[in-house]
């Protein structure tokens, strides 16, 4: 089942990031910013265990990233983490934003909704607020891929 996510479900969330995250696929995300940013995700359950999840942060007014997206290893190759990551294009039509972007390793998993490459120059500065966090700073060797709406 697709929906928000809810206060019960952060540790668990937190729990399927820290396994990407240790891997170096992703930023991890501490309690408290998950917390905080709870009304950004959705979460795909099944017999009260999530096995995917994505967030919908907004950037500026016109911009937002498709952010956190993760599926549980033994849940893969079932279309949940294309479930959750429609969810938020969908919502960022429904908002009005006019772009979406990802920083991703798989270009090819985003190719599918419209995503193009973009060079990371493109996006605003007030992107980068997070990758400080990230042990790969500066020499990010992410993919920057961006989904036009209008």
């Amino acid at each position: 089942m697709l929906r928000k996510a809810e206060i019960k479900d952060v540790k668990d969330i937190q729990k399927l990031l820290t396994h990407f995250a240790s891997r170096g696929d992703m930023l991890s995300r501490s309690l408290s910013e998950l917390y905080e940013a709870l009304r950004d995700f959705y979460v795909i359950v099944e017999d009260d265990r999530i096995l995917g999840t994505a967030a919908l942060h907004i950037v500026w007014e016109d911009l937002a990233e498709v952010r956190s997206v993760a599926v549980s290893e033994d849940a893969g190759r079932k279309g949940i983490g294309s479930q959750v990551v429609r969810a938020c294009i969908d919502e960022a039509k429904e908002i009005g934003l006019k772009r979406v972007f990802c920083l991703t390793y798989k270009p090819d998993f985003f190719a599918k909704f419209g995503f193009r490459i973009v060079d990371k120059s493109e996006l605003p500065h007030k992107v980068w607020g997070d990758c400080v966090k990230c042990v790969k700073f500066p020499d990010c060797d992410e993919i920057a891929m961006i989904l036009d709406l209008e």
